[in-house]
C-alpha cells in the first residue's frame, strides 16, 4: 500500500513543526490538552490525505484509534496482544512532526488496538482494547448518536468518550479515510479528499 507523506503535514492544525531542542516539554497539568489534540488530529489528517487509494474498493487503508486520557484507563482497558506503539522511536505526540507522522503511519498499517495518550502528551507503549460500557453506563448513555457508517472501532471510540477518564478519542477509518473526533458522547468527522499537494 502506498502512503505519501504530504508536504502539508501540520499546516492546518499543528502550526510550526516542534523543534525538540527549543520547545519546552508540555506540562502535566492538562493545560496542553488542546495542543495534544491538535497534534493527533493533524497527524491523522495527514495520514488520511497521504493515502492515495481510498477510491479502490480492494485496498485497505491505514487505521488508527487514539484515546487521550484524563485519568488512567487501566480499569477498563486490556492489552491488545503484542500490539505496541514504538516508544523508543516516538514517546510523545510532541516529538518532531515527521517522527510522529512516520511512527503513526507504521502503526496504522501494521497494528491493531487503541493508542493511549496521557494528558501530558506521552504515549503508552502497550496498545489496548477498550472494554465495553457496563449495563449501568449503557443506561446512562442510551441516546448515543451511532451512525450507519460506524464500525467496531468507531462505536468503541464513541462509547469510550463518555467515560470521565477520557478527554477524547480520535479515529482514522481504514475503509474511507474518515477522521473522527469523539468527545463526551458526540463526534465530528471529515472524509479524506483524494488531492495531495505535490
Amino acid at each position: 500500500m502506498t502512503i505519501r507523506s504530504p508536504v502539508v503535514f501540520g499546516m492546518k492544525r499543528m502550526s510550526d513543526p516542534l523543534d525538540s531542542s527549543t520547545t519546552p516539554e508540555p506540562s502535566s497539568d492538562g493545560s496542553d490538552i488542546d495542543a495534544i489534540l491538535e497534534r493527533i488530529e493533524g497527524c491523522v489528517e495527514d495520514i488520511s490525505l497521504g493515502f492515495e487509494r481510498w477510491d479502490d474498493p480492494y485496498a485497505r487503508g491505514p487505521g488508527l484509534y487514539f484515546v487521550v486520557e484524563r485519568d488512567s484507563l487501566s480499569e477498563f482497558a486490556a492489552p491488545m496482544g503484542t500490539n505496541r506503539w514504538p516508544v523508543e522511536e516516538c514517546a510523545t505526540v510532541f516529538a518532531e512532526a515527521d517522527v510522529f507522522l512516520e511512527t503513526a503511519q507504521t502503526v496504522a498499517l501494521s497494528r491493531d488496538g487503541a493508542v493511549v495518550v496521557h494528558n501530558d502528551g506521552t504515549i503508552e507503549e502497550e496498545m489496548v482494547r477498550v472494554k465495553q460500557l457496563s449495563p449501568a453506563e449503557c443506561r446512562r448513555n442510551s441516546d448515543l448518536p451511532y451512525a450507519g457508517w460506524m464500525g467496531a472501532r468507531h462505536m468503541s471510540a464513541l462509547e469510550t468518550s463518555t467515560r470521565k477518564e477520557v478527554i477524547a478519542a480520535i479515529t482514522l477509518s481504514e475503509e474511507d479515510g474518515r477522521e473522527t473526533v469523539f468527545t463526551d458522547g458526540t463526534f465530528e468527522d471529515s472524509l479524506a479528499t483524494s488531492s495531495v499537494i505535490d
